[in-house]
């Protein structure tokens, strides 16, 4: 399917590669083994690429490929040719989605945040509230009961990942499995490392201008600044390809790790994207961010993607789930 004709260029060029990147993924010209396949690397390596070449797209495209991963692990239907997921699952503070009963099914109402591919995805996972608990529908995004609501997406870095809030009025809705099982599954946690795969895709590709500028002349501080980037992008690497043999001996987290292991994951991954960010600034100064549109584009991106990550918040999180009896593994 073409893009929406009305998005902004940024959106209308990722939505573009979305749509050829699931049709090579139909076409088996390019796969993302599920989580735990035995395959795990060959997901986050090929997340990485598809990052590499633009992260707005990637964004799209790890919604999807998620949203395969999610439905394969709670019994679903993988998508159908031609349907374009998204994975619409933020929970911030505010008015969220609520769920209730009609006849045997479900109807969705209320105003979902952070909705990537809002314009393009044809079908989405989307998380609502259930009386006190949290549950995962599958919904058609409906152009009449799905509005993306007007000036809600105002991002310079990420602006083509088409983010908006968008309100429900009265969606039909399949619940897809139980309550609380969309963050109760192994896989919550599994395609938690997958983002931080497209981080450090974005790192990668953010790191070109250094290694063309230390290639161009014999400069010792851009030469320094290129080995630190080059430790921390190799460390990173490393830990994912790690982190993917881990989960192919333990799909299902019977030892109990998983949580663990993608706190230190993101975590690390985030903060060699800042390091990588913060070196090839200082090594290459304004020039590539004022004259290289895809560069500044990616730098900007980059610092938007990693904000998932919340921080201290979450290093608090991982610091308080090792102070506990089950973290003194």
């Amino acid at each position: 399917m073409p893009a929406d004709p009305a998005l902004p260029v940024d959106a209308a060029r990722a939505a573009e590669d979305f749509v050829d990147t699931v049709n090579q993924i139909e076409k088996e010209e390019l796969v993302f083994p599920l989580p735990g396949s035995g395959r795990t690397a060959e997901r986050f390596a090929a997340l990485q690429g598809v990052a590499e070449a633009g992260l707005c797209a990637a964004r799209l495209v790890e919604g999807h490929v998620d949203a395969t991963a999610i439905l394969a692990e709670l019994g679903e239907p993988e998508p159908l040719a031609r349907e374009l997921w998204g994975v619409w699952a933020a929970e911030p503070p505010g008015e969220g989605l609520v769920a209730t009963r009609a006849g045997q099914g479900w109807v969705l109402n209320g105003l979902k945040q952070y909705c990537s591919g809002a314009h393009t995805c044809t079908r989405a996972l989307v998380t609502a509230r259930v009386g006190e608990s949290r549950r995962l529908f599958a919904v058609e995004v409906d152009a009449e009961r799905c509005r993306p609501a007007e000036d809600s997406w105002q991002a310079v870095g990420m602006a083509g990942s088409d983010t908006p809030d968008v309100r429900f009025t009265n969606v039909p809705a399949t619940a897809v499995g139980e309550p609380e099982a969309y963050v109760r599954r192994p896989g919550f946690w599994h395609g938690g490392i997958g983002v931080a795969a497209c981080w450090l895709g974005g790192a990668v590709a953010a790191s070109r201008v250094l290694r063309n500028a230390a290639a161009g002349r014999a400069e010792p501080h851009t030469d320094a600044h290129l080995g630190a980037v080059d430790v921390q992008l190799h460390a990173a690497a490393a830990l994912l390809e790690q982190a993917a043999a881990e989960i192919d001996a333990d799909p299902r987290d019977e030892g109990g790790g998983a949580q663990l292991r993608a706190m230190r994951v993101r975590a690390f991954v985030e903060s060699v994207c800042r390091t990588v960010l913060d070196h090839v600034g200082r090594a290459t100064g304004a020039g590539p961010l004022c004259h290289d549109p895809a560069h500044a584009r990616t730098v900007a991106d980059l610092t938007v993607y990693v904000r998932q990550h919340h921080a201290e918040r979450e290093l608090a999180g991982l610091g308080a789930y090792l102070a506990r009896p089950e973290g003194r593994r």
